[in-house]
């Protein structure tokens, strides 16, 4: 992927060095690719079943709001740091674009670097959960030990792939500022069944890919940002973090009632309508039959 040399974002708070604290216990609202990676790890510690886990993290709960002083940008001479900003930086450009041509204003997140566990908007953050949006705070909060986690646990290597999770956290900022999530959290607490509930979830991840894809698309004939191969790393790492294969390299029986993210050929397929369409229209996982 090429990134060095963009723009970097204003936005990004290093707070790796301030300790944010705080033990395991979120509050309700945080949605994250990394959700069912914490749930492998914990139910194989634990001897609880991953998808108790997950359900326990995607559940309500009155949020706990922290506040947070201002922290400063990664320094320049962190090279992961810097590729965390560029990306950022592009998500912006491509989703200030977006809602220009749809009348309307982009608000920028921010975007957290930290270590071990932090206090957010929703409650308290810790790595294990994988990169994750908090939509109280519009923050998105990242500890980049995820990526060697990608890389050595989930076999999904490629800086395309690191940048596929940071864009499907900003998606979940994008359905956000649209009003979808709201309306799916209403949705959610009407439902008559943790079944229906988390077909919804499925929905909501499914179109976080999309407009992960969406990013990826613009990016690519603005800067040419792609380089071979890339393409078949975010590929990859869609397929990695499928419920399916996650819940069967578990040596669970897979149960597609349970999902909440997808299986591997819906985050596939869904991630590449948005890139080979760049089209938010295209990403309307909620009114099609055929996921």
């Amino acid at each position: 992927m090429r990134w060095e040399g963009n723009r970097t974002s204003s936005n990004v708070e290093d707070q790796r060095s301030s300790g944010g604290g705080g033990g395991f216990g979120l509050g309700g609202g945080t949605i994250g690719i990394g959700t069912i990676v914490v749930a492998l790890i914990g139910g194989a510690l634990l001897g609880i079943n991953p998808l108790e886990i997950i359900g326990m993290m995607s559940g309500g709960g009155a949020p706990q709001v922290q506040q947070q002083g201002p922290a400063p940008a990664p320094p320049a001479t962190d090279k992961m740091g810097q590729f965390v900003s560029t990306v950022l930086a592009d998500t912006e450009d491509v989703w200030k674009q977006q809602f220009q041509q749809g009348g309307a204003k982009y608000v920028e997140p921010k975007l957290v670097l930290y270590r071990g566990a932090i206090r957010t908007g929703c409650g308290a953050g810790q790595a294990q959960m994988g990169p994750f949006y908090c939509p109280l705070d519009q923050k998105v909060y990242i500890d980049l030990s995820f990526y060697e986690t990608m890389k050595s646990r989930m076999g999904a290597p490629g800086d395309f792939a690191q940048a596929y999770v940071i864009a499907h956290e900003v998606g979940h900022h994008v359905q956000n500022l649209l009003g979808i999530s709201e309306k799916v959290q209403g949705a959610q607490q009407a439902a008559r069944s943790r079944g229906e509930a988390n077909a919804l979830s499925v929905r909501l991840e499914l179109q976080a890919d999309c407009f992960a894809g969406v990013w990826g698309h613009h990016a690519q004939n603005q800067r040419q940002i792609l380089e071979q191969g890339d393409i078949e790393e975010a590929m990859n790492a869609a397929q990695k973090i499928g419920d399916d294969a996650l819940q069967a390299n578990a040596g669970r029986a897979v149960v597609p009632e349970s999902f909440t993210h997808g299986s591997s050929e819906q985050r596939q397929r869904w991630f590449m309508t948005g890139l080979k369409t760049g089209s938010v229209k295209s990403c309307d996982t909620f009114n099609t039959r055929n996921l």
